[in-house]
């Protein structure tokens, strides 16, 4: 059987052409859940390309740690930052999709003539080509839409870095408020046990009724429980710390964790304008908006596609002999539909994002009004504890002076003390009620801080670990 030459060779230069030896390849890449665990628990704040990042990101590698570098500690090693990377790096990847022209395909039709004349070949193979041309700006929607979503998936690894830095925060407060709250209760309890004391030798003098001592013993058992409950919150606290941090608990032993500090309440006039700044900063709000503007180039996408696309399709074909080439022009004839529903979705998409904006925003704004409402109720009861605690510590001194000078007892005193350090604790407490409430409205305002775009900069993906 003769093969016709003139197929065989367009083959050849066909699928030449089609080699790509320069094309990347991918290797396998195994996963398993026991590697993964050993690399999370090799983590450490030592790791030398943390310290090089931190370096890159605050300008030094501290010796001991505040909140703003256990942030970048958290930016560097917290699992969401990573799913956030690598969800923007799919789009990035579907942004070339949707910019690349599409291929144009091959038809092989081999044909055989078994009625031939005496002399002639039997076959008449033919090859055909369809290249399509898509009308209007198609290819141009194609890529704003992809580009909008990329850039919602960008300003969606600064939302994740944000969230990381709130719930850091969160548990830092966490953990220094029950440390102090141990400490606080130690000698809550030192006391209320001497106040035992005191009762049970008055009882047994009989000079005190058996209640008293029952009420003291009550009161005992209350601040023990407290106390280990505290304890309990204490080494509960410094694991939160460490998921916060995207490491193990292991890692932080030995490090004393810091207290975030609390920022200056904001003037009414710089309140106004932090609140303009931050609903044109808010990656949420302008990843929302971001979507918006995809989901509206998407409804402009299937309007355009009412338009048929064009399928221009030169074949050749090898006829026992005879050379033949043929040109066919192809497009979709709308008799049954102009893209009706596709054009529908779209507007309803478009609708229910304009929606998920106005929702997000409408968030950030409550946010911020919470927040300064915490701050201030916060601030007027840090003011208040603080001044009840100022009063029972004069009453303490004088109950102490009067016991020196003998006009009262031991009872009197350890009642005294027992009352100090009881308003002492609560002042601790609105102290960190009100450097929370302080946090609370650094995140929700969300304005920038130094470095935080470099977090979703493409071009540094070498700083931060591969997950």
């Amino acid at each position: 059987m003769k093969i016709p030459v003139a197929p065989v060779s367009a083959l050849a230069l066909l699928f030449g052409a089609c080699a790509h030896p320069s094309l990347p390849t991918f290797p396998s890449a195994p996963l398993s859940a026991e590697s993964v665990a050993a690399a999370h628990e090799a983590r450490s704040l030592l790791d030398p390309a943390l310290r090089r990042f931190l370096v890159e990101n605050t300008s030094r590698a501290p010796e001991t740690w505040d909140f703003e570098s256990l942030a970048w500690v958290a930016f560097y090693y917290h699992p969401s930052l990573a799913v956030a990377r690598a969800q923007w790096a799919t789009t990035r990847a579907a942004l070339q999709t949707a910019q690349a022209r599409p291929n144009p395909t091959i038809s092989l039709v081999p044909g055989f003539n078994s009625s031939r004349e005496p002399g002639l070949s039997p076959w008449f193979p033919s090859i055909n080509f369809d290249f399509l041309f898509p009308t209007s700006a198609k290819r141009v929607h194609q890529a704003a839409v992809a580009t909008a979503e990329s850039e919602a998936a960008q300003l969606t690894v600064v939302s994740a870095a944000w969230q990381v830095r709130t719930d850091l925060r969160r548990a830092l407060y966490e953990a220094a408020a029950s440390t102090q709250r141990e400490q606080l209760l130690l000698p809550q309890a030192a006391i209320q046990q001497k106040i035992l004391t005191l009762l049970q030798a008055r009882v047994a003098a009989g000079r005190a009724a058996v209640s008293e001592l029952a009420a003291a013993r009550t009161a005992v058992i209350k601040l023990e429980t407290a106390l280990a409950e505290a304890r309990s919150q204490t080494a509960a606290a410094r694991i939160r710390v460490a998921i916060g941090l995207g490491l193990p608990a292991a890692a932080l032993d030995g490090i004393t964790l810091p207290l975030p500090p609390a920022s200056a309440p904001l003037l009414p006039a710089a309140l106004a304008e932090a609140r303009r700044q931050s609903l044109r900063s808010r990656a949420d709000v302008l990843a929302a908006l971001a979507h918006y503007q995809s989901v509206q180039t998407s409804l402009q996408l299937e309007v355009e596609r009412r338009q048929p696309d064009v399928h221009l399709g030169p074949g050749y074909q090898w006829d026992q002999g005879t050379n033949k080439w043929s040109l066919a022009l192809t497009f979709e004839l709308p008799l049954f539909h102009r893209n009706e529903g596709p054009v529908a979705e779209a507007a309803a998409r478009r609708a229910e994002a304009a929606a998920q904006f106005s929702a997000v925003q409408s968030q950030a704004i409550a946010a911020v009004d919470l927040a300064v409402a915490a701050q201030t109720s916060a601030r007027r009861q840090s003011e208040q504890a603080a001044q009840l605690a100022a009063e029972l510590h004069r009453q303490a001194d004088a109950a102490r002076r009067r016991f020196e000078l003998g006009s009262s007892d031991q009872l009197e005193l350890q009642t005294s003390l027992l009352e100090q350090t009881a308003a002492e604790t609560a002042a601790l407490e609105s102290t960190f009620a009100l450097t929370l409430a302080s946090g609370q409205l650094e995140d929700a305002l969300q304005l920038p801080f130094p470095h935080l775009s470099a977090l979703a900069d493409s071009a540094r993906p070498h700083a931060l670990p591969s997950p």
